[in-house]
């Protein structure tokens, strides 16, 4: 063998070694995603053990690569698919330095531009009617859209270089999804130079942890919807389950955004019930007979939990009016769609109502909490009062005892005679106080009855 193919003969297996390992890490991205799918798209009641083993994937993956030398992680990094890339990523990442000087420049400015979004996956997905219904169609590249007429088109984080090639295929401005912050409606709700209509809204997304309002950007162009945002939502996904299992359900882009606007009603409605729910737990609480300070500080923070969300829903269904009554104003509807968004209106009109309840019942609870706490500390207080009024002659007793007097008016008796005796008189001094005071007590408590009863 010449000396030739004897050096050619590492390389083919090195190749051939990282050929292998990227079939594995493939394999173990399929599934992860496949789990995490079914998580996503499914109510399941097994979720627990689906997440655990979506876990139990990715660690895997971590462990593999890591093994793995730098070559042969840049190899897979420029062989798989963008979605794919960004996950491998995300486990690599850290000391990457030996990784990256092996990647070439498209790689390298896809994986390092907008790295504060690289905590959510990025996602962009076409949606095309066929039979009436939406298709769901994966974007990873330019050439997916080839031969598509989408009329919605929905990106989570995207980056630059995604937004670049998406407005140079459809002449969109999409805006970056951290900027989405403005507050004056000008620059929420617009009509650009080109016609196309812009709408910054914000959707609720509730989940078990934590509640929020997430800004979502919505762009009309030509009946063709855009929307941007930074993560999944809820209202989401309820929308391209009903239009991929509905016919007719939709028409245009249009149609998607008025049915997006109108989910994200149903979802704070839905949401506004689960605070009605709370407040009601936590009122038969609070009008208990008792409550103690434990109790009530739990209490309070579910009270301020359900303030929170109730806040936060309407914040995001009177951000919905606002942008509804801009489509409405501007005359961007059919007569048909116009007569959906006044039904939606309504809708929003009886919810704002229902917050505002909420609210008032809100403050009633918080009120009931305090006034509980309040009536506690009031008890420890006259608890500690009678204390200081049973010991009070005790303590005169024992100043006495502790003078040269009390010793001369007991001089010729034994001491051990003399101060028992002084003992025994604190003791009985300190219970005939102490059933005094409860003798007054019920005197004025039965007094006080009697008094009632002769008002009513």
């Amino acid at each position: 063998m010449s000396e030739e193919n004897k050096l050619q003969v590492p390389e083919m297996l090195h190749k051939r070694l990282a050929e292998v390992h990227l079939t594995e890490v493939r394999s173990l991205l399929s599934l992860q995603k496949l789990v995490e799918d079914l998580v996503r798209e499914q109510d399941m009641p097994n979720q627990d053990e689906d997440g655990e083993l979506q876990q139990q994937y990715r660690v895997e993956l971590r462990q593999k690569l890591k093994r793995m030398p730098a070559q042969e992680v840049a190899y897979i990094l420029e062989s798989l698919e963008p979605n794919e890339r960004l996950v491998v990523w995300d486990e690599v990442k850290e000391g990457a330095d030996p990784i990256l000087a092996l990647l070439s420049d498209d790689v390298l400015e896809e994986l390092i531009d907008d790295s504060h979004y690289r905590n959510e996956k990025t996602a962009v997905t076409a949606f095309e009617l066929q039979d009436g219904r939406l298709r769901q169609l994966a974007v990873t590249c330019p050439e997916d859209l080839n031969d598509v007429q989408p009329i919605w088109v929905d990106l989570i984080a995207p980056t630059k270089k995604i937004r670049a090639w998406m407005s140079k295929l459809f002449d969109v401005d999409l805006p970056d999804p951290g900027n989405l912050t403005d507050i004056e409606a000008s620059a929420r709700f617009y009509v650009d130079e080109e016609g196309h209509t812009h709408l910054h809204s914000d959707f609720l997304l509730d989940t078990r942890d934590e509640s929020r309002n997430v800004p979502v950007a919505l762009i009309l162009q030509n009946d063709v919807l855009f929307t941007v945002r930074s993560e999944e939502l809820p209202v989401f996904r309820l929308q391209r389950a009903r239009a991929r299992t509905r016919p007719g359900y939709v028409s245009n882009g249009t149609d998607v955004l008025l049915d997006l606007y109108a989910a994200d009603v149903e979802y704070s409605a839905n949401a506004l019930e689960d605070v009605y729910a709370e407040l009601d737990r936590v009122g038969r609480q609070v009008l208990r007979s008792h409550t103690t300070d434990q109790e009530a500080s739990k209490i309070l923070t579910a009270i301020s939990e359900a303030e929170d969300l109730n806040g936060r829903t309407r914040r995001s269904v009177l951000d919905t009016r606002r942008a509804l009554s801009f489509l409405l104003h501007g005359k961007f509807l059919s007569k048909t769609q116009t007569n959906d968004v006044r039904e939606i209106l309504r809708d929003i009109e009886s919810l704002d109502g229902h917050t505002a309840f909420l609210f008032n019942k809100i403050n009633f609870l918080m009120d009931a909490t305090d006034s509980a706490i309040n009536i506690n500390q009031n008890k420890d207080i006259k608890r500690l009062t009678v204390l200081s009024v049973i010991f009070m002659p005790i303590n005169v007793l024992a100043g006495m005892g502790g003078m040269s007097e009390f010793s001369m008016m007991t001089e010729g008796i034994p001491w051990p005679i003399a101060y028992s005796a002084m003992v025994v008189a604190m003791v009985g001094i300190g219970t005939l106080t102490y059933f005094g005071l409860r003798f007054f007590e019920r005197r004025r408590t039965s007094s006080s009855h009697a008094a009632n009863r002769r008002t009513d």
